[in-house]
């Protein structure tokens, strides 16, 4: 009998041992992954909150495993010495569990909120950049069109085009060595022509070229604002309803422990 009391005891102060590491290194957490502080940033929102609600579920641990070592104690015979010693802890971390339950539930509407204007801001860029995409496409239609009225310009692009290849195959440009990124930019620039110079050989088919890259840039697009839709929607499912499930938990182990604590003294009265 002895021998199951002490290993009661030893049991239930590592519980509470662990309960309370978990739940002093989880809070250390949650303010170290906030430095440096940027909370006018709406990306640093974002990622801290994500961080914040992935390890939510670590100070619920602890939490569970003091009140499991506080009940298990709560058998032994040694509880009333733990009581009237002071070292009860429990009406503090029903009171920790209230208040991680309203921070996770006020997570919530901010983080769907940032979501919503991260995303917005997304879709601007996407089509900011596919408005100059198209008008870079328009651009060289035109150009090409004023190439075709303007043959002096065609025997200047056929002579620029040479003069390229030639000093390709000779390894120099104006006199010096071809360097690699030199010679990238050539072989990028020649291409460039040639397919300008292609274009104004067949007239014909411009047209269709130009409703060909202005489809796949729309496609690209739609795309696009589909994958930042469909993220933005996972990840608002995903970390939205994580922090809502905690915050349901925390608050229920810390409205009925409250409730409990605080009726054992008037039940005592009575």
């Amino acid at each position: 009998m002895k021998n199951s009391t002490t290993l009661s005891s030893f049991t239930s102060l590592s519980l509470k041992i662990m309960g309370v590491v978990l739940v002093l290194s989880s809070l250390l957490d949650y303010i170290i992954l906030a430095i440096p502080l940027r909370w006018q940033e709406q990306e640093w929102q974002i990622r801290y909150v994500s961080q914040v609600v992935d390890r939510g579920i670590v100070p619920m641990v602890g939490i569970a495993f003091i009140l499991l070592g506080y009940w298990i104690g709560g058998n032994i015979q040694n509880a009333k010495l733990a009581k009237k010693s002071g070292l009860d802890i429990r009406l503090p971390i029903f009171f920790l569990a209230s208040l991680l339950g309203l921070m996770f539930l006020l997570l919530v509407p901010l983080h769907l909120n940032n979501l919503r204007g991260a995303s917005f801001t997304q879709l601007e860029t996407v089509n900011e950049s596919a408005t100059e995409a198209e008008t870079r496409i328009q651009d060289q239609y035109d150009r090409i069109n004023d190439l075709l009225q303007n043959p002096e310009r065609i025997n200047q692009i056929d002579n620029q085009i040479a003069q390229i290849s030639q000093a390709l195959s000779q390894g120099q440009f104006q006199g010096q060595p071809i360097n690699p990124q030199q010679r990238q930019a050539l072989e990028s620039r020649i291409q460039q022509l040639q397919n300008i110079r292609s274009l104004a050989n067949n007239p014909d088919n411009l047209q269709g070229r130009l409703d060909q890259l202005q489809t796949q840039l729309r496609s690209r697009q739609l795309t696009t604002q589909q994958q930042i839709q469909t993220n933005t929607l996972k990840q608002g499912i995903k970390t939205g309803l994580t922090s809502l499930m905690l915050a349901i938990g925390y608050i229920v182990i810390g409205w009925f422990g409250i409730k409990e604590m605080t009726s054992v003294p008037a039940q005592k009265k009575a």
